[in-house]
């Protein structure tokens, strides 16, 4: 079977990661296997892998830190947290590190295939225009980056990048939380849809002036078209 790529798993519980990495390679990926986050930011710079898979508890630099080390660096590698942990304080808290997604325990490791797959998907999602400017913003889908002549514009994690540029493909029209959920995490969310919340703020904090993003009440949210 050709290679789908390689996944970062970090977890330092071998059954558990046993079975993520026999379900991953079933798919086709190569998986790199990590028991500490020290070593997770060791591979995630040697392996080139497309996502990772990191334990939130772990011995040494816990998953939070390891995403907000990767983050610091400039390295919007695509992240899975996985944990025990499942209070709405600590999911919020992973995704405003820039996690793309949180699955807790216990766990189906066939959903958990599911949601990498979905996350990468909204890597290469296939063909789409290279860029959208709006206002004189430029959303770059080839470089994943956001330009602005009038503002410097921060890097963006992957999954706020595919929210920005879902957004702006619908600039002009109110999207529902459901509908962002089912195009831009590609699955239906079984939890609260308060991570649709969390992006959209911290998108808002990056854009700055360059582009608003209106909230509306009781629907969803929508890219105003300055144009």
């Amino acid at each position: 079977m050709t290679s789908k790529g390689t996944i970062l798993v970090c977890e330092d519980e071998d059954h558990i990661a046993d079975l993520i990495s026999m379900y991953l390679s079933e798919e086709g990926f190569r998986v790199v296997r990590t028991i500490t986050g020290e070593e997770a930011l060791v591979e995630a710079d040697r392996a080139a892998p497309r996502l990772a898979v990191v334990d939130v508890n772990l011995p040494g630099i816990d998953g939070f830190e390891v995403c907000r080390e990767l983050r610091s660096r400039g390295r919007s590698l695509p992240l899975v947290f996985l944990t025990a942990r499942d209070s709405e304080i600590d999911k919020v808290l992973g995704l405003e590190m820039g996690g793309d997604d949180y699955v807790t325990k216990p766990f189906s490791p066939r959903e958990l295939v599911a949601r990498v797959k979905a996350v990468l998907r909204r890597q290469d999602p296939g063909p789409r225009p290279e860029a959208i400017e709006i206002g004189g913003t430029v959303i770059d889908s080839g470089r994943r980056e956001v330009r602005c002549v009038s503002q410097a514009v921060p890097s963006f994690t992957a999954k706020e990048f595919d929210l920005l540029w879902f957004l702006a493909e619908n600039r002009g029209l109110v999207m529902s939380r459901d509908q962002i959920l089912h195009q831009v995490w590609g699955y239906e969310w079984v939890g609260e849809t308060r991570t649709v919340d969390v992006h959209i703020r911290q998108l808002r904090k990056k854009l700055g002036s360059t582009l608003e993003i209106r909230t509306v009440w009781g629907v969803g949210y929508q890219l105003l078209d300055e144009q």
